[in-house]
């Protein structure tokens, strides 16, 4: 443990956990509360990603964040093997059994919403929560194409270092509503994307992008457990894939937020909060 905190009135604990041979840091907040959640996030994101949305969680919350590999405080392997889907599964669950933890709420965004999936078809978790994410492609020639287009951007961090790649990534079209925010928030948001390394963010995308990892699309109706797929309307891509995807959920349920993009936790940290207590505390009322 690297230290406790009180802020917000959340109680905060930031911890380094090595699990099969890497550390991973996490924070972890209301430790002992009833309800548990996990939260993972996006590509070039960190723990810091979910910092406003916790704010707005209820203390009967036990919340854990994580930091994935290759990016925030968790070790950056230099083998791009170690990011392939199969490993990160293995090394979430080996987390969450030195943890002792179970029957949790699992939350992902992006990137992280393609993790929570795929370990959600290996192991049971209470419910999941994908927010502007998706199974895969499912056509292996356009896979192909995403895993080229994909290796091209990892060389570019490499060599062009994540300044110059970040000022790349914010002017993507997926982040083009992020624009509206304060200048404030948007810098916050840049911090956070300067803060990675070369490394970890080029074999991220080596290793598990959406080009590299299998289609989990077959896979969709073998999940029975409630799942929450929520998108913003002005993220036209992944609100069509989440139509798509709610066709083969047993159980599946499709939020669109009116006037917001890709990073709903991050336009609208308040109303994102709010989903997901109702999803939580409602879903247990019935």
């Amino acid at each position: 443990m690297v230290g406790h905190f009180e802020g917000a009135g959340l109680d905060l604990e930031s911890v380094n956990v090595n699990i099969r041979d890497n550390d991973f840091h996490l924070k972890r907040y209301n430790n002992g509360a009833t309800e548990k959640i996990v939260f993972l996030h996006g590509f070039t994101g960190s723990t810091h990603t979910w910092d406003e949305v916790i704010q707005h969680l209820p203390r009967s919350f036990d919340i854990i964040t994580i930091d994935l590999i290759g990016h925030g405080e968790t070790s950056k392997p230099i083998d791009p093997a170690c990011y392939v889907v199969e490993e990160q599964i293995a090394d979430l669950h080996a987390l969450f059994q030195q943890l002792q933890w179970s029957n949790f709420t699992l939350v992902g965004y992006s990137m992280g919403g393609r993790l929570a999936l795929a370990y959600a078809t290996q192991y049971p978790v209470k419910k999941l929560i994908l927010e502007s994410s998706s199974p895969g492609i499912k056509n292996k020639e356009e896979r192909v194409i995403r895993q080229q287009s994909d290796e091209q951007l990892a060389n570019r961090i490499l060599n062009g270092g994540i300044i110059s790649f970040v000022d790349f990534w914010e002017g993507i079209p997926l982040f083009l509503s992020q624009r509206r925010l304060s200048n404030e928030k948007q810098q916050l948001i840049r911090l956070e994307r300067l803060a990675g390394s070369e490394i970890g963010l080029a074999n991220s995308l080596r290793g598990f992008s959406t080009g590299v990892q299998p289609s989990y699309w077959n896979q969709l109706e073998e999940i029975i457990i409630p799942t929450f797929l929520i998108t913003g309307e002005l993220d036209v891509k992944f609100s069509q894939l989440a139509k798509e995807m709610k066709k083969s959920l047993i159980n599946g349920i499709h939020q669109e937020i009116k006037d917001a993009g890709h990073a709903i936790h991050v336009e609208n940290p308040e109303l994102f909060a709010t989903i997901v207590e109702d999803i939580i505390l409602k879903e247990e009322e019935r």
